[in-house]
């Protein structure tokens, strides 16, 4: 190539890259998510921590999901069976059911993790069912001698009807049917509020509501005219509440106690999606999701090896035993109280007044309090399911319990700040996304909000989210708003930075 030939090229190929005037160089994005506290496996009561580790080695996932799936679990086996008095001369009483919410992306383990923990409820379901089947066979034949009584009684009272009207009035009052055995539950995955509340009728002591996937149960619940659902969960999670469904075509169904233990996963984005909405006064603005106390979001990186291994099964049979005595509890009428010794009391009463005038304060973000505030309940019950998994028939949470719950609140308060912090800095997230969009030149060199929106991408499905998500990107030089008039409404149009295309 000849000189005067390699300048010209030079010289267009030069003026086809876009220019860099006026642009300054892009700068990093803050971190959208606050750090949080690693689980530590001595939060775990001994009977139950090496199953747990087990459980998160075999699957290279987070501890904190087979933890949190675990403790839930135990909670719902105990139900309103046993309560904690956590103060010395009041009656205030603790139903220890949780709700545990673990967030994390898909391929995360989550769902396999929890269906791990579950293995012992699911283990309780089956032998339940078997029994109550069998128990159904023999109530099904004992309903069928009563039938056979009374068409006998019926036939000998119409021959004595005149002779012995009395003796035949005697015969034609019909016979006591046995009573319908109940089934016991300890888990339900998917079934309507109202089905709830036929299997807690039989089941006054409560149970566990599984949902692999917590969105759609959350977003279900959003919709118009399911305000009596929405109640019926926030009274279960008090534990210690009647009920009653009053139906047309279904009668009235009386609940004693509505007491349900929760438990799922769901992906980042979609509770970063329902966070927003809950605390800007949306159908999620009543704290249903700040009951979810064991929520935990563990960081995740790509590090993986492959584990190949049986379970531990001496570990298993540990915690499996701890499942079947606890699910084995004799329940008279009232549930079993207990209280603190008196080094927990006195725990627990400096604890309250160092976290009261924290949450009183306003200095914290309202949705973060409204969570925090649930604490109340959280620390006292968990001390009493760490109490009923060491000691299930003394009565009394010793030191060591309390203060296991009281490291649990400390690891679990961090990720409850990563929670909410969607909606302290909602635009990050989206602003990322968007980003990622552009670098995958999935967009052009510009575009405008409304094109983005076409696209119907995760977290970018409205003008003004995109536009709040460009504005961002806009603030660290990563785009430019070009507003053209057009002679009637102004049109927004974001450049791209072509520091961008020149890297790539």
């Amino acid at each position: 190539m000849s000189p005067d030939l390699a300048s010209i090229v030079r010289t267009s190929i030069d003026a086809a890259k876009p220019s860099l005037e006026g642009w300054g160089i892009p700068a990093e994005l803050p971190d959208t998510l606050p750090p949080v506290m690693a689980f530590d496996p001595e939060l775990l009561p001994e009977e139950i921590r090496a199953w747990v580790v087990d459980i998160a080695h075999r699957m290279q996932c987070p501890i904190d999901f087979p933890a949190v799936g675990a403790v839930t679990a135990i909670s719902s086996l105990i139900g309103a069976r046993a309560v904690v008095q956590p103060k010395a001369k009041d009656d205030w009483q603790v139903v220890p059911n949780l709700w545990g919410l673990i967030i994390g992306n898909p391929g995360v383990m989550k769902s396999p993790a929890l269906s791990e923990t579950l293995r012992p409820l699911n283990r309780l379901e089956a032998k339940a069912r078997e029994a109550f089947e069998a128990e159904r066979e023999s109530w099904d034949l004992d309903v069928k001698v009563a039938e056979l009584q009374n068409e006998a009684n019926s036939r000998e009272a119409k021959g004595i009807a005149v002779k012995d009207p009395a003796k035949a009035r005697e015969l034609l009052k019909p016979m006591d049917l046995p009573a319908s055995p109940a089934e016991r539950r300890f888990i339900v995955n998917d079934a309507t509020v109202e089905k709830l509340g036929e299997f807690m009728s039989v089941n006054p002591w409560g149970f566990m509501a599984y949902r692999d996937e917590i969105h759609g149960l959350l977003k279900s619940m959003d919709r118009e005219g399911q305000e009596g659902a929405r109640a019926f969960y926030l009274q279960g999670y008090d534990g210690n509440q009647s009920y009653t469904f009053d139906r047309i075509g279904r009668g009235t169904v009386r609940i004693e106690r509505v007491c349900l233990a929760m438990l799922g996963g769901i992906q980042p984005g979609r509770i970063q999606s329902y966070v927003r909405d809950a605390v800007s006064g949306g159908a999620g603005d009543d704290g249903l999701l700040q009951r979810f106390g064991l929520t935990v979001w563990p960081d995740t990186d790509g590090n993986f090896k492959n584990v190949d291994q049986w379970p531990d099964t001496p570990a298993k049979q540990k915690a499996g035993d701890v499942f079947d005595r606890l699910a084995a509890i004799e329940t008279p009428d009232e549930p079993t109280v207990w209280r603190f010794d008196d080094e927990a009391q006195a725990i627990f009463n400096e604890w309250r007044e160092q976290f009261e005038p924290e949450v009183r304060g306003g200095t914290l973000h309202p949705a973060l309090v409204a969570h925090l505030s649930k604490y109340r309940k959280l620390i006292p019950a968990l001390a009493l399911v760490f109490a009923m998994i060491d000691s299930p028939t003394a009565g009394v949470i010793a030191a060591t319990h309390l203060l296991r719950s009281l490291a649990w609140s400390d690891y679990l308060r961090t990720h409850a700040e990563r929670l909410y912090s969607a909606a302290v800095m909602p635009e990050t997230g989206a602003a990322k996304a968007l980003l990622t969009k552009i670098r995958s030149k999935a967009l052009g060199e510009s575009f405008t909000p409304r094109e983005v929106v076409r696209k119907c991408w995760a977290g970018l499905g409205s003008t003004e989210a995109v536009r709040k998500a460009a504005e961002l990107l806009a603030d660290y030089e990563w785009l430019r708003l070009d507003v053209v008039q057009t002679g009637g409404r102004p049109s927004e149009r974001f450049e791209v930075n072509p520091r961008l295309w020149s890297a790539s």
